[in-house]
């Protein structure tokens, strides 16, 4: 029989001597750590993930169940609540949880979301929405319009203008609250325009983008123009949450070059944002996983030149995924700890008083 352990919150670091400015907070989906080892084998140059000076561990499982889905996994990074799988932004006794931008709303913070799939998906729904299902994809769309969330990226179009709960255009009245509204098919990035002047959506796809196989190519640029565009929206700093979000699509399909990819793809916007916070200076910097997918390892017989990467079942595990962090209060993540810490240590390093 084996017992269930909780990891006690760590208490004992002290915040930062100056809070952060800034907070990114990079996600990759389903990214163990065999998923970061085969990139690193794979390309002759360090990853970007390798320069950070701080690094921890963290245990992912939901409030009942030893595996977690990324409702669950992001309700605790957003929330600091444990939840069922399934849900999004409530407690698993289906109690509202304030996120936190929600709360960097409340301290005059800008926001932005950055995704390599729909905006409805869970884990960046876990940052604006509060649903009893992730599958609820119209009701996380309508969120979106009484969060004031100042850049959202990713794709999903459909579920604010095709929608069949309601006859609502959803594009029509954010661009009524002011937002630009924007679409891959109509607007390429390279003719995108980051005026900070108006909040900005930018829909890469009517539902889930293409895989970075298959020519998505703006994760790394997106998340490079969101830091300035964020920057310049307001004086007060901004929140960032930025998602490698098809890392876990390839582990559930047992594809090993596919994860790779991503996989590599998501360290060079973490290059992009690291470079940026690096010249900034008061920028905290994490980079961690909701779980890992696939229960992916680097087998015998692997060579410099080729690896075998064989999976246990496509599905999701228990392991504890890595934690990265640099800048202000990047201190408070080192060691091991549980996924709801993420909420509490990056508030603590912020400055902002318990609830």
């Amino acid at each position: 029989m084996f017992l269930l352990w909780y990891p006690t919150p760590q208490t004992t670091a002290v915040s930062p001597a100056e809070p952060p400015h800034n907070v990114i907070l990079l996600i990759g989906d389903g990214m163990g750590l065999t998923q970061i080892t085969a990139g690193m084998y794979a390309q002759t140059e360090k990853l970007n993930l390798e320069n950070f000076p701080v690094t921890g561990l963290m245990t992912t499982h939901p409030a009942k169940e030893k595996i977690t889905d990324s409702a669950a996994a992001g309700t605790a990074m957003a929330c600091g609540c444990k939840t069922k799988n399934g849900m999004l932004g409530l407690t698993e006794k289906k109690k509202v949880c304030r996120n936190l931008f929600e709360q960097a709303k409340n301290h005059q913070m800008a926001t932005g979301i950055v995704v390599t799939c729909s905006v409805v998906h869970a884990t960046p729904a876990a940052f604006v929405a509060h649903v009893e299902k992730r599958d609820y994809k119209e009701d996380i769309a309508l969120s979106y319009l009484s969060s004031d969330i100042d850049l959202l990226i990713g794709g999903g179009r459909r579920f604010f203008n095709k929608r069949t709960n309601d006859r609502r255009d959803l594009l029509a009245e954010l661009r009524e609250k002011g937002y630009r509204v924007e679409n891959i098919a109509e607007t390429p990035f390279e003719n995108l325009s980051f005026d900070a002047a108006r909040p900005l959506v930018w829909f890469t796809d009517d539902e889930e983008p293409a895989s970075v196989i298959e020519g998505r190519d703006y994760l790394v640029r997106a998340a490079a123009e969101a830091t300035g565009f964020l920057k310049q929206r307001n004086p007060n700093g901004f929140f960032l949450m930025v998602e490698g979000s098809q890392i876990d699509w390839a582990g559930h399909k047992k594809n090993a070059d596919w994860m790779v990819a991503e996989t590599l793809e998501f360290d060079r916007a973490v290059g992009e944002i690291l470079h940026f916070a690096q010249a900034d200076g008061h920028t905290l910097v994490i980079v961690t996983a909701d779980h890992e997918t696939g229960g992916a390892a680097i087998t015998q017989g692997s060579t410099r030149d080729s690896l075998r990467i064989e999976f246990i079942n496509g599905e999701h595990t228990a392991t504890m995924v890595p934690v990265f962090a640099y800048g202000p209060g990047a201190e408070l993540f080192n060691g091991v700890y549980d996924n709801t810490d993420i909420y509490l240590k990056i508030k603590k390093a912020l400055g902002w008083p318990e609830e």
